[in-house]
């Protein structure tokens, strides 16, 4: 594993129920300078004082960042990545709070930005696969979603809407944070197409996305579209 501070932002809304889970499984894995960003919009259950609760079991090594408001996936990413970079993090690390995202994958994706400027945790690489508990729509609606937009962007990753990445902060410290326009799913994308627009070496590794066991998912086909339609746009500019 590379050597160096590794931070992990994780973005919430009601997510306190997964707080106390996230945390111990993320700290049982042995990653010796490990900080973990949350950064909060407000979630009336208490999502925020929970994680401050936790941090002092961790040495203050849990930084809360409180929001106003439910302001959008993506201005809470940038919000965190922002605040790891100002602390000196060599390594930022992005997943949902949810545990959708499994934990035990970080000190392989660490392992292989020795290599490369950016890892993703793709599900539609050889290895890679979606919870077996999925019904047929949530399957079609996940696949559509990434079909489509890996269409209109010319991006060459394969899972192009996911949430679980790894960077080198040279490489995350680069990208021109203000000109994402995307608040929510498209977010993932932008980001992915900067990557791919400034030439960086990114490498996808197989995970299987598991549906969150606590809390309600916030995945709709409403989402989906605007993503869609903001990122044809992203591209015709470019064009």
């Amino acid at each position: 594993m590379p050597s160096g501070r590794v931070a992990v932002v994780a973005p919430t809304y009601n997510e306190a129920a997964n707080m106390p889970e996230l945390v111990s499984r993320l700290f049982s894995l042995g990653i010796d300078d490990l900080r973990l960003y949350i950064v909060d919009d407000n979630s009336p259950d208490g999502t925020a004082e929970v994680a401050r609760g936790l941090s002092g079991e961790h040495d203050g090594r849990i930084e809360v960042i409180s929001r106003r408001a439910k302001l959008g996936l993506g201005t809470a990413y940038v919000t965190g990545f922002t605040r790891a970079l100002e602390d000196g993090c060599d390594y930022v690390v992005q997943m949902d709070a949810d545990l959708s995202h499994v934990p035990d994958h970080l000190p392989v994706m660490l392992r292989k930005l020795e290599g490369a400027d950016v890892v993703v945790g793709s599900r539609y690489t050889e290895g890679g696969g979606s919870d077996p508990g999925w019904g047929l729509k949530r399957r079609l609606l996940s696949s559509f979603g990434n079909h489509v937009i890996r269409l209109v962007t010319g991006l060459g990753v394969k899972d192009v809407t996911s949430g679980f990445k790894a960077y080198t902060a040279v490489a995350l410290g680069s990208l021109d944070m203000d000109s994402f326009r995307c608040k929510g799913f498209g977010f993932q994308s932008e980001v992915a197409f900067q990557c791919q627009s400034k030439g960086y070496v990114v490498l996808e590794h197989p995970i299987v996305f598991i549906d969150r066991t606590k809390g309600k998912s916030k995945m709709s086909m409403h989402i989906i579209i605007e993503a869609i339609w903001k990122l044809t746009l992203l591209r015709l500019r470019r064009l």
